[in-house]
């Protein structure tokens, strides 16, 4: 376990640590750091989307928006999680219901529903160009939301024991979710590596290509930073084993997880020209004039 004494704001809420050691400095500035990132990476790829037609009608991107508003709110939370001492487990101290936590959930939802969308639009191109449209992929966004904060919700209302029965419930179905998830990776890498190769040379081809190679690094990298997590909550509620931490803030597996909002809206910059175009036509460009000179 880690320990650390509380230096309390003008507020009333204790800072996360007391400022003792570098190592105190270091985690506060690293957790100030990674809220900004999020916020500015994530914010900057959200309105590069909706300020840009030509993405905001493709769905793709419409999964993408959704993810990095999310994302972006992640960024906001750290402000909160990573700089307070705040305990969102039970008994919760200074928490916010799990209501920011939470938040990382809907990204997990998200990419599933993303991948299937990718791989419908790959291997059954005629059914989807008819049946998946754009009312139904926003409407299956919506339904992330809906469905984290519906369960929050309930988790919420209902007795602490049954609500301790409901958490441990979720992360049996969170197993299941993420045992889907690399399923479904390992299917779209078979598909990317031979379906496509027979696929004629052609933009609608390459944007397939470039689609695949952004949900397929983000699903692997949004996995790997969030496994550590959830093992030790599997740990600490089936086994009675794994660590405890004082707060949020100095727990390394949350960090991990959180940390997930600046690298995913990386691998979507670095995967789509047409979305750093976008990004540099209407937030770089506004914000640095040299930045519109190629």
């Amino acid at each position: 376990m880690l320990y650390g004494l509380n230096i309390t704001d003008a507020g009333g809420v204790p800072l996360a640590v007391d400022f003792d050691s570098p190592l105190d400095y270091l985690i506060f500035i690293f957790q100030l750091l990674l809220g900004t990132a999020a916020v500015l990476l994530s914010g900057t790829v959200t309105i590069g989307i909706l300020a840009t037609e030509t993405l905001r009608i493709q769905n793709r991107f419409i999964f993408m928006v959704n993810t990095s508003i999310c994302d972006t709110l992640v960024g906001f939370s750290v402000y909160y999680l990573g700089l307070f001492d705040v305990y969102e487990g039970y008994p919760s101290r200074n928490a916010t219901y799990t209501i920011l936590p939470s938040l990382l959930g809907i990204n997990l939802l998200t990419f599933l529903f993303a991948q299937f969308d990718r791989y419908m639009a790959i291997c059954y191109p005629f059914i989807y160009s008819r049946f998946i449209t754009r009312p139904i992929v926003v409407g299956i966004n919506v339904y992330c939301w809906a469905h984290v904060f519906g369960v929050l919700l309930v988790r919420n209302v209902i007795p602490i024991s049954k609500a301790t029965d409901l958490f441990v419930f979720s992360i049996l179905y969170l197993q299941l979710v993420i045992l889907t998830k690399v399923i479904m990776t390992i299917k779209l890498y078979f598909v990317a590596k031979y379906q496509l190769e027979r696929d004629p040379p052609s933009a609608e081809r390459d944007s397939k290509k470039e689609s695949l190679k952004i949900i397929f690094f983000v699903v692997v990298i949004f996995l790997l930073l969030w496994m550590p997590s959830i093992i030790n909550i599997v740990l600490r509620l089936m086994f009675g084993m794994g660590l405890n931490f004082v707060n949020e803030a100095l727990n390394p597996f949350a960090t991990l997880a959180r940390l997930s909002a600046v690298c995913t809206s990386a691998v979507y910059v670095w995967g789509s020209p047409a979305l750093r175009e976008a990004m540099r036509r209407t937030v770089w460009g506004r914000v640095c004039p040299r930045c519109n000179r190629r």
